[in-house]
């Protein structure tokens, strides 16, 4: 994929900004007209990839009026609803661009911020949002705080704001850090299996609003299974330090001779709605 110019006449950053989204019909095309917007707005070559996860009410169609005046959207859709770390392991299988970006539906993050992460990745395969002012609920915030340190001391996660949902990754450093998990660990693992891996990390303080929607879909039930999953991945030793000597884990050298896509195969329960 040849590199077009942007107005100073350097090249463009290229750039798939995955979205996931389960019933997010209320919203979905004002989140998309936003990153649109913003990500023009950066002089960016982009795509957008929204994964509708089996939503039951009418986002796939919302997404799908957008997609048919920007080319630059497409659709992905699970036939059922498989979780939000399945979500982003399917838009991370179809990206396209040499940097993957994701962000939720709920427009929680002013996208406008990528311009403080994507320069980095010059210098680190991975570049994480940390939420600034973060505007949630007092409870959620303390409970984020307990989560963030619990899984910094006992898996290594090395970050502040594991479950920040604006993270900016090189491709090719995906098929070392591509989630298993489904569900709402999926932060965890990746950032987990990097650090272990000895990828680089770097952190960006980014501006947090509330959610549109009134609610989270993480609820109280995910406590219980989430801690489980927390025990499970560190008595397995699925975190020991496997570290990666490739000299593009540490620059941007080696982005001439991207593969096309990750390997890994979409499930065959996934439909892909394109425009290009």
């Amino acid at each position: 994929m040849s590199n077009s110019s942007s107005q100073d006449g350097l090249p463009r950053q290229q750039l798939s900004l995955v979205m996931p989204a389960f019933n997010e019909e209320a919203g979905i095309q004002l989140a998309v007209a936003e990153a649109h917007e913003a990500l023009a707005e950066l002089d960016y070559d982009y795509e957008i990839l929204v994964v509708d996860d089996g939503s039951s009410d009418q986002t796939a169609e919302r997404v799908r009026e957008i997609a048919s005046l920007h080319p630059i959207v497409r659709l992905i859709q699970h036939q059922i609803n498989r979780g939000y770390g399945a979500a982003l392991r399917t838009g991370f299988e179809a990206a396209r661009m040499p940097l993957v970006a994701f962000t939720d539906a709920d427009g929680q993050f002013f996208l406008e911020d990528l311009e403080r992460l994507v320069p980095l990745t010059d210098d680190v395969p991975i570049v994480v949002g940390y939420r600034m002012k973060r505007q949630d609920p007092w409870k959620r915030r303390f409970l984020s705080w307990g989560y963030n340190r619990l899984v910094r001391f006992l898996l290594g996660t090395g970050v502040r704001d594991c479950d920040c949902a604006l993270k900016v990754f090189r491709r090719e450093i995906l098929q070392y850090v591509l989630p298993s998990t489904n569900d709402f660990f999926v932060n965890t693992e990746m950032l987990c299996k990097a650090h272990r891996a000895g990828v680089s990390i770097t952190e960006v303080g980014v501006r947090h609003r509330p959610r549109r929607q009134c609610y989270s879909k993480v609820s109280l039930f995910d406590v219980p299974r989430t801690l489980c999953q927390i025990a499970s991945f560190w008595l397995s030793g699925f975190v020991r330090r496997t570290r990666l000597n490739s000299p593009h884990f540490a620059t941007r050298t080696s982005r001439q001779a991207l593969p096309s896509a990750i390997p890994a195969q979409i499930s065959e329960s996934v439909q892909v709605t394109s425009n290009r």
